[in-house]
């Protein structure tokens, strides 16, 4: 029986063992797309104790901040919401977590806790209800005392040399200006996130529109094209503060071409507080995309598309904590020929940005990739990119399946890796949970005799998946 998550952890060949810890366990990690806070790197916060980190809850100013991963695996094992992202006490909502853990047999959660347990805390004994005192007492004694477990600590300890923060277009970059001049010992530069300029039928479209304006000097935006424009002169400033990427996290790949006319029709409607259908809203937003994507490819800025996510099914407990508190599910999305036809439109003219597709739903893995497939370039090799097993499939399962499908239909040996996604510092982890399951993969068919066991060409494959590949795509 193997030991439990030894130096050897999830390397169950000889050639995964010699390729994780001799080329892929030491590399930097880049973390192009996160959810931390910047205001936090800045201030270099340090963390009472675990459930701070971990569990987070509700702020002072309002809304919910957390790994709403932890809080479903919480509210799974029966746990009250106020063990959750309530008012209980931080100790009585770790100890629910640790009761919870102890039941997550299968899940990645598992591995992940206990992996950060170790790497930070040096902690090698499984958390549990029986443990949780002594795990909380060294935690909390550590993360108030240890140099290396403020923010910072954290991110330098982890091997970070880039972090993507997420943001939106008209936040004011304070956060990340006051980095860009402290020698840190590592980069961060923000994402642009214009979901809510494009989301033209969700809520608070109208008021958004508004601040949108507000950012660009304007007393109001009054069509489609004004409000491409400030989008695009948002970008201009996020560029200018060292932007690599942008994210889109969109129910679907639209695409339906109209007219100016129809486009500005329908956001007149919304502006003025009418309905509007799913075509008239598909013309607003296909209009957008474009001319965003456009932009991307002028400013070499990587256009990032998140999909195949129903967000906030719970409508009793959405209305009470909003979004991003781990009420969403995988949806099923049929819009393959949709991301084909917008590809190729920007392709015609030669606009088409370097992209990244990631979708929830592990059945579109093969649809993409074959889709991505007929539009690389020689911009750079892996122009097109199927992302990384995204949010509800970051497991092994859904790791190797992504892996497998890019290696079957594209070039594996070109994937820009993994990402954390993640609003917790703890979670770069996951990079190397992540190394580890591709070392054993790309092992596992090298001792099946299905490809050579030549140095050269594995330890550039290797490397180029845990760290060059990034580097070099992102252009840090």
């Amino acid at each position: 029986m193997k030991a439990f998550m030894d130096a050897d952890f999830m390397l169950y060949n000889e050639t995964a063992k010699h390729l994780f810890h001799d080329y892929a366990e030491s590399l930097p990690i880049i973390d192009y797309h996160c959810h931390i806070s910047p205001q936090e790197i800045y201030e270099d916060r340090r963390y009472n104790n675990i459930a701070e980190i971990w569990l987070g809850g509700k702020q002072p100013n309002g809304g919910y901040f957390g790994d709403h991963y932890k809080w479903r695996v919480m509210r799974s094992n029966g746990v009250s919401e106020d063990k959750v992202t309530g008012d209980a006490a931080p100790y009585e909502k770790f100890v629910e977590f640790a009761k919870a853990l102890e039941m997550a047999i299968g899940n990645p959660m598992y591995h992940w806790s206990n992996l950060e347990l170790k790497k930070y805390f040096g902690i090698t004994e499984p958390l549990t209800e029986d443990n949780a005192k002594e795990i909380w007492d060294k935690t909390s004694e550590m993360l108030q005392n240890d140099p290396d477990l403020t923010v910072r600590g954290i991110i330098r300890k982890s091997n970070v040399a880039f972090v993507g923060t997420t943001d939106d277009p008209i936040d004011t970059l304070e956060w990340h200006e006051k980095l860009a001049k402290e020698d840190l010992g590592f980069q961060v530069c923000p994402s642009y996130r214009p979901d809510k300029a494009i989301n033209i039928t969700k809520d608070g479209f109208a008021d958004y529109i508004k601040k949108l304006a507000k950012s660009v000097g304007k007393e109001s935006l009054n069509s489609t094209q004004e409000v491409c424009d400030a989008l695009n002169e948002r970008l201009d400033y996020f560029k200018a503060h060292g932007c690599k990427a942008s994210d889109h996290g969109i129910d679907y790949v639209m695409f339906r071409m109209g007219s100016d006319a129809e486009a500005d029709a329908a956001f007149k409607k919304v502006m003025n507080g009418e309905s509007i259908t799913t075509e008239e809203a598909e013309i607003y937003q296909t209009k957008v995309l474009l001319s965003l994507a456009r932009k991307y490819h002028k400013e070499n800025v990587v256009m990032e598309l998140h999909y195949s996510c129903t967000r906030n099914v719970n409508e009793k407990m959405f209305k009470i904590q909003g979004p991003d508190t781990g009420y969403d599910m995988i949806a099923k999305s049929n819009c393959y020929d949709e991301m084909a036809a917008l590809f190729s439109e920007l392709n015609k003219t030669n606009e088409l940005p370097k992209t990244i597709v990631f979708s929830l739903d592990h059945n579109d893995f093969n649809q993409i990739t074959t889709c991505l497939g007929t539009f690389q370039s020689d911009e750079v090799p892996g122009k097109m990119q199927l992302g990384a097993a995204w949010w509800f499939l970051d497991s092994r399962d859904g790791m190797e399946e992504q892996m497998k499908s890019l290696g079957n239909l594209g070039l594996l040996g070109n994937f820009v890796g993994m990402l954390t996604d993640s609003r917790s510092f703890l979670s770069y982890t996951r990079h190397d949970y992540f190394r580890r399951i591709a070392c054993n993969l790309i092992g596992k068919w090298v001792e099946d005799g299905e490809y050579p066991n030549n140095e050269k060409s594995l330890k550039k494959i290797v490397e180029g998946i845990s760290y060059n590949n990034a580097k070099r795509y992102f252009g840090i």
